[in-house]
Formats: C-alpha cells, sequence, structure tokens
C-alpha cells in the first residue's frame, strides 16, 4: 500500500538527520537553511517482533516484513503560503502525503541556525507551521466556496452539502484551529470533506527533538508540546536524532543494545517512531506463515477478511472462499499448524470477518 509520512519542520529543527537515521536513503545534512530541496523518499521496514518468533517455529526461507514510505520535505518558513522560500513547491509536497510527522525543536544549541533567531521556542516553532498550513486551507476553502456558493443556491444538493462544510472549516481556521478538529456526523459531508484533501486534516504525530540527557523523560521544551499534543487530540513523543544517528552507525546488535541501555532506554527512538507512523496511518499487519517466508502484510484497520486477501492478490479477493485464521498467541502456545487444529483454535471465518492486527491468516478461494 503506497501510503506515506512526511517529515515537515523549520529549517534546521533535525528533520534530515532523522529521515537520514530512518531509511537507507541518505539526504544530507547541513546547518544552512534549505538544505533539502527535492524531498527525499525512504521506504522503511516496520519493526515486528512477532516475525521473529513465528520464524524460531516455522524455519522459513525468508522473513518479509511490513513496510511504509517516509519523505524529507523542504523546510518551511514564515509566509510559505505565500510563496516565501519553497512554500509552494513544501505545501505540494505535504498535500501528496497520508499523515504528517512534524519535527519541532526542543534542544539548546547555540552553533545551530534558528530561523528567525536562536531562541529556543518549540510553541511558537509549531504554530509557524500550523499557521502556513491553515492560510493554504483557507485559500482553498475561499476558492471553492466561490464557485459553489451560485451552484447551491439554485438549488443543487451536493453543492448545498459542500457548502456547508466549508463554511464549517472557514469559522475554525478563522479561529487558527486545524480543519482535523471537525467532524461531521452526515455520511455525504464526511466524504465532502475528504475530497477537499485540505492539509490540516492530515492527522499528525509530533516529534520532539531533544538532547541526549533529555532521550528518556524530555525536558521542558518537549513537555509544553506534548500538553499541546493532548489538547488537540493528536499524538506526540521524544526522540534525540543525533543520539539517534550515532546508534544507527553501530554495526552490532550488542553495541547498539548497550548503548540503549546506558541511555536507560528499551527500544530505539527510531523504532519506536516506526510503529507510531505505520499506526498514524491507520495500518495493521496480518501474517502469512510457511516454509518459503514469514511476511507481514500491511492492511487498513477495519477492513473485512476478502479486502485483505485482495493485498496479496487481487484473484484471491474476487474469488474468495473462507479465511482460515489463527491467533499469534496461540501459534506461540502450540508451536505447529497441526496442533492448533487439534485444539480447536483455528477459526475457519467467512466475509463479514473484520480482520485483527498480528492475525495468521491462509485463504481460500476459487477463480
Amino acid at each position: 500500500m503506497a501510503l506515506k509520512c512526511g517529515i515537515v519542520g523549520l529549517p534546521n529543527v533535525g528533520k534530515s538527520t532523522l529521515f537520514n537515521c530512518l531509511s537507507s536513503a541518505k539526504a544530507q545534512a547541513a546547518n544552512f537553511p534549505f538544505c533539502t530541496i527535492e524531498p527525499n523518499l525512504g521506504v522503511i521496514t516496520v519493526p515486528d517482533e512477532r516475525l521473529g518468533k513465528l520464524a524460531e517455529i516455522v524455519h522459513p526461507g525468508r522473513i518479509v516484513p511490513a513496510t511504509c514510505e517516509i519523505v524529507d520535505i523542504a523546510g518551511l518558513v514564515k509566509g510559505a503560503s505565500k510563496g516565501e522560500g519553497l512554500g509552494n513547491k513544501f505545501l505540494g509536497n505535504i498535500r501528496e502525503c497520508d499523515a504528517i510527522i512534524h519535527v519541532v525543536r526542543c534542544f539548546e544549541d547555540d552553533n545551530i541556525v534558528r530561523e528567525g533567531g536562536n531562541a529556543v521556542n518549540p510553541v511558537e516553532d509549531k504554530e509557524i507551521i500550523d499557521t502556513e498550513l491553515q492560510l493554504k486551507d483557507l485559500e482553498t476553502i475561499e476558492a471553492q466556496l466561490t464557485k459553489n456558493q451560485k451552484i447551491a443556491a439554485s438549488g443543487n444538493k451536493d453543492a448545498k452539502i459542500l457548502v456547508n462544510v466549508l463554511e464549517t472549516f472557514k469559522e475554525v481556521l478563522e479561529q487558527g484551529k486545524n480543519a482535523r478538529s471537525v467532524t461531521f456526523e452526515n455520511k455525504e459531508e464526511q466524504q465532502a470533506a475528504h475530497n477537499l484533501f485540505l492539509l490540516t486534516t492530515k492527522p499528525v504525530l509530533y516529534v520532539c527533538n531533544v538532547d541526549e540527557n533529555s532521550a528518556k523523560e524530555g525536558n521542558k521544551y518537549s513537555r509544553q508540546i506534548e500538553q499541546i499534543a493532548a489538547n488537540e487530540g493528536a499524538e506526540a513523543m521524544i526522540i534525540a536524532a543525533k543520539t539517534e544517528e550515532d546508534i544507527a552507525s553501530l554495526e552490532s546488535y550488542e553495541d547498539k543494545k548497550l548503548f540503549l541501555d546506558e541511555l536507560g532506554l528499551e527500544e530505539s527512538g527510531v523504532n519506536r517512531l516506526i510503529k507510531k507512523a505505520y499506526h498514524l496511518l491507520n495500518l495493521q499487519t496480518f501474517i502469512t506463515a510457511g516454509e518459503m517466508e514469514v511476511k507481514a502484510w500491511t492492511f487498513q484497520k477495519g477492513w473485512k477478511a476478502p479486502q485483505c486477501a485482495g493485498v496479496i492478490h487481487t484473484d484471491f479477493e474476487k474469488g474468495f472462499i473462507r479465511a482460515e485464521v489463527i491467533k499469534y498467541e496461540d501459534y506461540l502456545k502450540y508451536g505447529s499448524e497441526a496442533a492448533i487444529r487439534e485444539a480447536g483454535k483455528l477459526g475457519i471465518e467467512g466475509k463479514d470477518y473484520v480482520v485483527q492486527d498480528g492475525d495468521i491468516m491462509h485463504f481460500r478461494f476459487n477463480v
């Protein structure tokens, strides 16, 4: 599934350093604005401990993890909505993403240039990004309103629905709030809202880039962003991008584990970020396990069995008969498919079965 998250933020907040840690594609990282001009695209693997544990039982030829795409987008400056800096290009790149990873500087370093001055101010930095996105959305909405108000006045039902949606978004954006704070109960209104592809309707994860000493508990700056995120109903996390870069440079698992232990961390920030990005896109994983491979397959949360079968091959969905489902915990407990069958733990599910994260699936079909 070609869904992707865009890494955004002001210049020099650590976006490219973070991207380099996430992906084998190496973005240039330097201490000057607009270091990243073309968006860098990386396909990254989603850490999933379940695959390794299943492989210990099945002994497959290979393990194939799930993946998602991460885009490193050029830094934004105040006035981007009016074309300042790389504004129009930046905003266009965000529009192509399905979710936003918003990196906010939460560390002090006089040697790192900050747009508008060196004083660390994560709240102001966040608001600059928000304001520019909101202004661009208002521009989109006002253009649509001008076009559709006349059509609605003539009695067109669809235009009336759209105008109501546009006016609701406009009121919220003019209050300095993001469009994602609006919810519509009516399905027609929901569809009209979705078709606008507004920048501030995209789900967001705030990443507080802190210094190494704050990698575990955060600091006064990260706590400000975490509080704002909680008020918005958004997610936030702490990461020390420079430290993650040091961890990524280590070759052995043992060395990386030792480094993490010294910091008091059980898992690298990069792994936590990838998992959060995956869930931010509303994605989950089902698994196929056999002698050839143990493989993670990506699907949208809430999908039913035939839709998930179609992820493997369209013929599986067209000719779907049933799905044989094993729960991950049962696979670990009983140790083989034969023992699972004997224990009566193999589920036989039809077209209405909603697939759960971690389900081990085998599809029966006939085309």
